[in-house]
């Protein structure tokens, strides 16, 4: 729900009385950059620990710190707050974009059987989307001014309904070095990430299907999230959106992915499969970017928005891949080490998609194509679709049908 006012916030804060933001497009291109890097590092780690130490407790780790960035929203939102804000979100998003989703979808991996995880999978994104649709309606008709003293009162409540109801399906055995020395417990913590670590690189190392879905999902990353960090930025300064607009097109987008994820990714993907279904929703995706790309009235970026329930089935479907190309052991490491992947691609895209973005919304554009940038991402994605066309099930990849996974009650 913070998503849609955040731009009219951050504009009317940063650059008072205008609707093209340079400085707003530059600041948040430089924290999804900074967010990239370290997401590099932190997700792969905190895909292992959860394997390690138990889901339950990464979950609360990575929920709680998206709740204080508002914080400060909900205070006072002037220039110097909204600098603050981008500083504690930055910390947040290194520590929980990805990571929440990564560890779900283990979690999920742990209590269902390997036929039916495409489906489950689709739920979590499709409920997801549900979010995304109720939140987006609260941002259109809820007062600027309640929007994040709301969103903070729903993220304690997810974390305080975490703690109390959620099982947690990893059994951790009693950890043996308490009692040595500080210096002693702090390298044997390096020496287990390390080794977890070269542990997850042989994983891949020796699956061709996790290679080709990391590739696939590096493209794809590059060229969704150079459209994504820009997009509603291009969108005021070429056709003067606002929040209530905004709010419309993500409610469409969540919408339809409702629809598809929950309800027709479990029926098709039996018959197409998951590798189908992935080119297909690329192919959707593909479509999506050069419509904004090519946006000539204002009623363009809905119908490519309308294109979502389409490509939204990317994220379920990849997720299914990795956890078939995956031993049960290992759910956490590979989810982990493709959303690692997929953060080097949000690291690299900004580097370019800002100052081009910058550049054509401005005066001094070397042609009048506005969506130029978002065109240039669209061809990774095409490029993502090309290794999507070429994955091929492995047999030392295959895993044992999960016939006895445990139920929760």
């Amino acid at each position: 729900m913070t998503v849609s006012v955040l731009v009219d916030v951050t504009t009317n804060a940063l650059c008072p009385g205008k609707t093209t933001c340079s400085e707003a497009i530059y600041l948040t291109g430089m924290q999804q950059t900074v967010v990239g890097v370290f997401k590099m590092f932190m997700l792969p780690v905190l895909g292992q620990l959860a394997d390690e130490y138990g889901r339950k407790p990464l979950l609360l780790l990575t929920l709680s710190t998206t709740i204080f960035p508002f914080a400060l929203l909900a205070w006072e939102d002037t220039k110097e707050f909204v600098y603050a804000y981008y500083v504690l979100r930055t910390i947040s998003f290194i520590i929980s974009q990805g990571s929440i989703f990564c560890i779900s979808v283990a979690y999920a991996a742990d209590v269902i059987e390997t036929s039916k995880r495409a489906a489950a999978f689709g739920c979590i994104t499709g409920l997801f989307s549900a979010s995304h649709v109720v939140g987006n309606a609260l941002a259109r008709f809820l007062p600027k001014r309640y929007i994040f003293e709301v969103s903070i009162f729903l993220l304690l409540f997810s974390v305080i309904y975490l703690k109390i109801f959620l099982v947690e399906t990893v059994t951790t055995s009693p950890k043996r070095d308490q009692n040595k020395p500080f210096w002693s417990m702090v390298f044997g913590i390096l020496r287990n990430r390390y080794n977890s670590m070269k542990d997850t690189v042989t994983i891949v190392q020796h699956s061709g299907m996790l290679r080709r879905i990391a590739f696939v999902s590096f493209f794809y990353e590059l060229g969704m999230s150079g459209i994504t960090s820009v997009l509603l930025y291009y969108l005021k300064s070429a056709f003067g959106f606002n929040k209530n607009q905004f709010s419309e097109i993500l409610m469409m987008v969540g919408i339809g992915s409702i629809f598809s994820q929950i309800l027709v990714l479990p029926i098709i993907n039996p018959l197409l499969g998951e590798r189908l279904v992935l080119c297909i929703a690329l192919l959707a995706s593909i479509a999506y970017g050069v419509l904004y790309g090519l946006a000539w009235a204002p009623w363009v970026p809905y119908l490519s928005a309308s294109l979502g329930v389409i490509y939204c089935l990317v994220k379920p479907s990849t997720y299914a891949v990795i956890s078939q190309a995956t031993n049960p052991t290992n759910q956490g490491k590979a989810q982990g080490f493709v959303a690692g992947v997929q953060s080097i691609a949000s690291f690299i895209s900004p580097l370019g998609m800002s100052p081009l973005t910058s550049l054509f919304l401005s005066t001094n554009a070397p042609f009048d194509c506005k969506g130029f940038s978002l065109l240039c991402a669209t061809v990774s994605i095409a490029i993502s679709l090309g290794h999507a066309w070429l994955l091929k099930p492995d047999p030392q990849d295959s895993q044992e049908e999960d016939t006895e996974a445990p139920l929760l009650s």
